[in-house]
């Protein structure tokens, strides 16, 4: 199927309707003078399912950001259980729109969009959200998008999100991750070169050679190092999967990037975080003045497009030892770099349930 076909075709998936729900709430507190936004994108594991989820919790974290992309909401009663966190925890109001469920089989997900209303809002040319049509059928879940307006700077946007399937492989995936490079392009003509930021859970670092296509037409991540998974079994994180990517001519102004540390933020373990509010932490990027409502202590933030982190001087841990190392350390340089996390300090490491290593001096 030719672009133009394709995109013709997901425009009318956009008229006639098909996949939104969309919750409109009364006008919100006065817009603040700060101008730009905190985006996040959060897999919220199996939201609405279960008893587990402590949704203050969930709360107290989305409350931290503006307009949040969310993945694997699997009912009604989770998106409206999160949205009235949402407002109890901030005192303002806000709006969410989410999908139909997606899905192959008889496990289906939905993807949803929250935001503040004081802050943000649904482009008025939108209508509503849209499912990409996936003609070759190759996503288990088709992305899914809308256009936002930032009420703080008029910047228009358009969010994309989606959730790689995980599969049985890595091959599982990456027929997936190289359509998305197709995909972005057809964003583009849909909603007429008004800027994409493609965000989620993908499954796979940015590094893996999936990526190629995507990177090839001008495509980067904003979030390059550290790990966005909770471990199962370590107090640490564990894979690089959740990101943001937008094309290197992205014109609205990124003030930072990075990974929300929610253990850190709730004051938890990753074992009680897991359990009860997601194995996912969010991604996060800041436009043009925007800042957390807390502290940006929560936040590692990731090196810009290009540069890379100094690390000179910083403690070298090991993901799959749980050891640090100084570094005078003799296996300083022996740490494999896919499995290299720092700390500024060993006490920092230490309270990361890492230890120093034997052969330090």
């Amino acid at each position: 199927m030719n672009t133009i076909l394709k995109a013709t075709t997901l425009f009318l998936i956009a008229i006639f309707g098909l996949t939104a729900c969309l919750d409109d709430s009364s006008a919100g507190s006065s817009p603040s003078t700060d101008q730009g936004l905190v985006i996040a994108s959060w897999n919220i594991e199996r939201l609405g399912h279960g008893t587990n989820k402590n949704y203050e919790a969930l709360g107290q974290i989305g409350a931290q950001f503006d307009l949040i992309a969310v993945q694997e909401l699997m009912n009604r009663e989770g998106a409206v259980r999160l949205h009235s966190a949402l407002e109890d925890v901030t005192g303002e109001s806000w709006s969410k729109i989410y999908s139909e469920p997606l899905g192959r089989s008889t496990y289906t997900e939905k993807y949803a969009f929250y935001w503040r209303d004081s802050r943000v809002d649904l482009h008025e040319s939108t209508g509503q959200a849209m499912t990409y049509l996936d003609p070759d059928d190759l996503f288990a879940r088709e992305p899914y998008s809308a256009r936002f307006v930032d009420l703080t700077t008029n910047d228009i946007f358009v969010l994309a999100t989606v959730h790689i399937v995980f599969g049985s492989s890595i091959s599982d995936r990456t027929p997936e991750i190289k359509e998305l490079s197709n995909y972005v392009q057809l964003l583009d003509e849909v909603y007429e070169g008004d800027p994409t930021i493609l965000l989620g859970d993908f499954n796979l670092p940015p590094t893996h050679q999936a990526w190629s296509d995507l990177k090839e037409i001008g495509w980067q991540p904003l979030i390059t190092e550290g790990a966005t998974t909770l471990s199962g079994t370590r107090q640490d994180f564990a894979n690089l999967y959740d990101n943001i990517w937008v094309h290197e001519s992205f014109p609205i102004t990124v003030n930072g990037a990075g990974i929300f540390n929610a253990p850190a933020f709730l004051g938890w373990d990753f074992q009680e975080t897991r359990r009860h509010v997601s194995d996912h932490t969010p991604v996060i990027m800041m436009t043009h003045a925007a800042q957390l409502r807390g502290s940006n202590d929560a936040v590692q933030l990731s090196p810009a497009p290009g540069e890379e982190r100094d690390t000179t001087g910083m403690i070298r841990g090991n993901r799959n030892s749980q050891i640090m190392h100084r570094p005078d350390c003799p296996s300083y340089d022996r740490v494999a770099e896919h499995n290299r996390t720092y700390f500024e300090s060993v006490e920092e490491g230490e309270r990361a349930g890492y230890r120093l290593a034997g052969n330090c001096p």
